[in-house]
């Protein structure tokens, strides 16, 4: 998934607080914080809201025909409403407005915003999966409010990269050491999003949503920001920490980007949890998983098969679309299924783990073009394509199936322009306890990375499960913690192990 460009080249993502100018509307500068690192700050009350700007209209008809698998209870049933923020284009600031597409789920009196990975499905459609998950207490207190990141799903999507092109952003072969087809597809991807978005490229960024999402909570009506973030999502609920801290409630990351400075550890981490994973799904379905794999990526590797919309199916797009089944683990029994049709010469079931990415419309934009801004803006760090060679080499002697793959989104944010400012610091201090989870076997956040980030964080603490799949919300024990965290106030004990 794309989610892994971030961790990859993190390198100035612990460079301290952000030095924007103070004069954009919706870029105002890092709320002063009172309290040291080491003082404890209160875990704040839960406030209902006195009043609310924010207009609902029933969506359940068509908010159950654009969910991926699995489905959710009948029981359950979504609303949606639309509201305004500022897009801030960096040399624009103020000057437009861009709308952000929230969608709610239970009837619980308390806004819960819910964020996912910019690159899996959009906020709305997770917070739909994430209600279904959650003990059935959270709702009684709580109303999930998915949010569409700007520039993804409802909320303006970004559309700029041509269709041929993210085919060819796939199609490294992990095999090989070529990374100028990527990196060609990159500059291409780059140059055709700097024309269609113009002076707003940089305006899709992790800073400017957690701005997005304070005037969320404005119209919501409540004092403090109360949100749960999946993987990556977590750099935005980051962001919120320095730039509102005193308008922070009771945060619930589910895995966070390794922050450390070293592409190849970061890489190699990600390219050996993703072997872990596909190890943990062989078992659970009862299949060689890494020899059929294997086998399929030869197949198609000497007959790439054409997918309906012209992209070839060969080994990069299979391993990414393999790759996107192991993050949930509800469709791992979808996902065996898949890869032995594509054995059998039918790859259309296992292309359809990678489609969202692959294809776009006006109705359903694809998930990378918004994604690839928002990602590419959000780190600082470029490497030439010599030492994505080297390091690719590496990694795959590492990792023979993963390591070739693990630097393909390395070579997507290459010619992007890098940001003018630092990145959002995670070590921000005067901040209440914060929960974070992490999942041993996370083939997008590994747990050692999520576990080396809150290190650096002032107030937050672990819960552990040592289970397999992209976020830890499926874990009982987990879901458990959540709720007594977000229900009852109690902070869990830091280290909180939770078994798979």
């Amino acid at each position: 998934m794309l989610a892994a460009l971030v961790p990859a080249l993190l390198a100035g993502c612990t460079a301290g607080p952000s030095q924007r100018p103070a004069v954009v509307e919706n870029d105002e500068p890092a709320a002063s914080t009172q309290a040291s690192a080491n003082q404890a700050v209160p875990l704040p009350e839960l406030t209902e809201p006195k009043s609310s700007s924010v207009q609902w209209s029933d969506c359940d008809q068509q908010t159950r025909a654009r969910l991926d698998p699995p489905e959710v209870p009948g029981t359950l049933k979504f609303s949606c409403a639309d509201v305004l923020s500022v897009l801030d284009a960096p040399d624009l600031p103020g000057r437009a407005q861009t709308h952000i597409a929230l969608l709610k789920a239970g009837d619980g009196p308390i806004p819960l915003v819910v964020l996912n990975d910019v690159d899996g499905e959009p906020g709305t459609l997770y917070a739909a999966h994430l209600a279904a998950t959650l003990p059935a207490s959270v709702l009684q207190r709580f109303s999930l409010i998915g949010m569409d990141r700007r520039g993804t799903g409802d909320s303006d999507a970004v559309a700029c990269v041509p269709s041929d092109v993210r085919g060819q952003l796939f199609s490294q072969d992990p095999a090989t050491t070529d990374v100028d087809t990527v990196l060609d597809a990159g500059r291409k991807a780059g140059q055709q999003c700097a024309i269609e978005l113009g002076s707003t490229q940089q305006a899709i960024d992790a800073w400017r949503t957690a701005g997005d999402l304070d005037e969320v909570r404005d119209q919501l009506g409540v004092p403090k920001l109360n949100a749960i973030a999946r993987g990556e999502a977590s750099t935005v609920l980051t962001a919120y920490t320095n730039r509102f801290s005193s308008r922070v409630g009771r945060f619930v990351l589910d895995g966070i980007p390794d922050p450390s400075p070293d592409p190849a550890t970061v890489l190699g981490d990600l390219a050996s949890a993703q072997q872990t994973a596909l190890d943990a799904f062989g078992k659970a379905t009862g299949i060689d998983a890494t020899a059929e794999v294997t086998a399929l990526l030869s197949q198609v590797r000497a007959a790439p098969p054409q997918l309906s919309d012209d992209v070839p199916f060969g080994p990069g797009v299979a391993l990414n679309a393999v790759l996107t089944g192991l993050a949930t683990k509800a469709r791992w029994p979808e996902l065996a299924q898949a890869i032995q049709a594509a054995r059998g010469g039918n790859p259309t079931q296992l292309a359809k783990f990678v489609a969202p990415m692959l294809n776009g419309s006006p109705l359903a934009p694809s998930r990378l073009d918004g994604a690839l801004a928002t990602l590419c803006n959000d780190t600082s760090t470029r490497m030439p394509a010599d030492q994505i060679g080297t390091l690719t080499d590496k990694l795959r002697g590492q990792s023979p199936l993963f390591g070739g793959l693990a630097t393909q989104r390395l070579s997507w944010c290459a010619p992007w322009p890098g940001p003018m400012d630092a990145m959002p610091s995670l070590a921000a201090s005067g901040l209440p306890p914060i929960l974070v989870a992490s999942t041993a076997v996370d083939p997008v956040t590994p747990g050692t990375g999520t576990s080396r980030a809150v290190g650096q964080m002032s107030s937050a603490v672990e819960v552990s499960w040592q289970g397999a799949g992209h976020g830890a919300m499926s874990s009982p024990c987990v879901g458990e913690a959540v709720r007594a965290f977000l229900v009852d106030g109690k902070v869990p004990t830091n280290g909180t192990l939770c078994p798979a």
